[in-house]
């Protein structure tokens, strides 16, 4: 049994074993994986507004297939949440500057369009002025675009010499108060479509562009469109659009397969990011069959595993229970002290594998009988003898052995002589000489001179029976 505890000891790792092995050969891309943080399946929120795919965030980047800085989403498409509250994006970035952030007010992902208000002018409450144009280009590294149809133009004019502009046909225009002085430091706010012809010929500094939405209200002939009209008008903000169109062929495939694009800082698409982690050329499908591949490859090597861990204890128990192993039991000392103490009368001891194979595995049974069956065998020396099997044994094997003493010392005319015996574990046979068909009163004088050689003790009738050789039935007299 100690045998059999260092085999259970073993078996625990070697199934480890064989699942580690199973699932490193269902995976053949072992660096085909990606840091999946990069890629939130859920919508983040930051401030009142939530950032989702294609939309990322500025700090979720990584090296994907050896493209450092990669990143889940479109490019110019990052946003940087401040203090996890205020929404800010950048354009009109380029090598030479970093460009401007504008706060994101709201992302409407059905249309794809993006609010964006300048923060300069959200922080001004009374005279917000605008330094700078903003640049809309689009380029590979940036999939935002102003449309004709959902934005305006303000433009602004600063150190200008005249103190009020004369529109023909409509009511003078006067200069933004709180960003006007004396002396010819005037500024002025008009609509793009309104004629500015002379404001280019009197403003010094450059003119000023900057989007609203289409459907602002610009008024400036409005006498508080000099202090507040324009004001609400920036406030309101401007909107962009992405466009999904320029996404590659590939790229239509990984989203079409569940997936999201990943590109580079150069605005190249890299791969298909999956959601179980895992990259692909351009869809999610064949890595959901990898993934499939690797669970069932896992289980396989599980399964075959707990399998053979079956029948190596199946097979243990059965070489156990049929005294197959070489383990010497317990009752090998009791054997070996009868052996020793009958010297040359004992008959010959046989193992359970040496009754199966002079029986030919217990082929031909001769008969039935209340302690057991007796079955037909052969010899090594082609000696025919009958095997008498015992079932139902019981204890620990003394009582068996004392038995086969005694039958061992008892010769009778009518008896037939024990040749062996077998007692294995649970397993206990007798071997008798194989007496065929017939009267055993044939054998009677034969009999007689074979108890003088064979029996120098007295026989005892507390022994036992063998079993008696079969009398065939009376043959009819002949007539007179």
């Amino acid at each position: 049994m100690a045998a059999f505890r260092s085999l259970r000891r073993r078996l625990p790792l070697a199934l480890l074993l064989a699942v580690c092995v199973a699932a490193s050969r269902s995976d053949p891309s072992g660096d085909d994986f990606y840091n999946r943080s990069i890629c939130k399946l859920q919508p983040y929120r930051c401030g009142e507004v939530n950032i989702t795919y294609p939309f990322y965030l500025s700090d979720d980047t990584a090296d994907v297939l050896g493209n450092s800085s990669s990143y889940c989403g479109y490019p110019g498409l990052a946003i940087d949440c401040v203090d996890d509250e205020y929404p800010t994006i950048q354009l009109g970035g380029n090598s030479s500057n970093t460009g401007y952030s504008y706060n994101v007010t709201d992302i409407d992902y059905p249309t794809s369009t993006i609010y964006l208000a300048d923060p300069d002018v959200l922080d001004d409450a009374s005279c917000p002025r605008v330094d700078h144009n903003v640049t809309v280009s689009p380029s590979p590294t940036l999939w935002l675009n102003l449309s004709d149809y959902t934005v305006r133009y303000l433009l602004f004019f600063a150190n200008c010499s005249i103190n009020v502009l004369h529109v023909p046909n409509q009511s003078d225009i006067n200069p933004i108060a709180c960003a006007s002085g004396s002396d010819g430091d005037y500024s002025f706010v008009i609509p793009s479509e309104m004629p500015h012809q002379l404001l280019l010929q009197m403003c010094s500094q450059q003119v000023i562009l900057v989007p609203v939405l289409q459907n602002a209200s610009l008024t400036p002939v409005d006498p508080q469109w000099s202090t507040s009209g324009y004001r609400d008008a920036l406030k309101q903000g401007f909107q962009l659009q992405w466009d999904s169109d320029r996404k590659t062929e590939r790229c239509a495939e990984c989203e079409g397969s569940n997936g999201r694009c990943g590109y580079n800082r150069s605005g190249e698409f890299v791969t298909c990011l999956c959601a179980d982690g895992h990259v692909s050329d351009h869809e999610c499908t064949k890595g959901s069959k990898r993934k499939k591949a690797i669970i069932a490859g896992i289980l396989a090597g599980t399964l075959s595993s707990l399998l053979f861990l079956c029948l190596v204890i199946l097979t243990f128990f059965s070489a156990y229970k049929y005294g197959m192993l070489p383990f010497k039991s317990k009752d090998e000392p009791r054997i070996e002290s009868f052996l020793q103490k009958n010297g040359n009368l004992h008959p010959k001891r046989y193992t359970y594998a040496d009754v199966k194979r002079m029986t030919r595995s217990f082929t031909e049974k001769l008969g039935q009988g209340g302690f057991g069956a007796v079955y037909r065998g052969s010899l090594h020396d082609g000696r025919q003898v009958a095997v008498k099997m015992l079932k139902d044994t019981k204890g620990d094997g003394e009582e068996f052995m004392n038995e086969v003493a005694s039958i061992s010392r008892t010769c009778h005319v009518n008896i037939v002589t024990l040749t062996g015996f077998c007692l294995q574990g649970s397993k206990r046979a007798l071997v008798y000489e194989y007496m065929p068909n017939g009267s055993l009163e044939r054998y009677a004088f034969r009999a007689a001179r074979y108890i003088e050689l064979r029996c120098p003790l007295p026989w005892r009738a507390s022994a036992p029976s063998p079993p008696l050789q079969p009398t065939p039935p009376p043959q009819p007299s002949s007539p007179p």
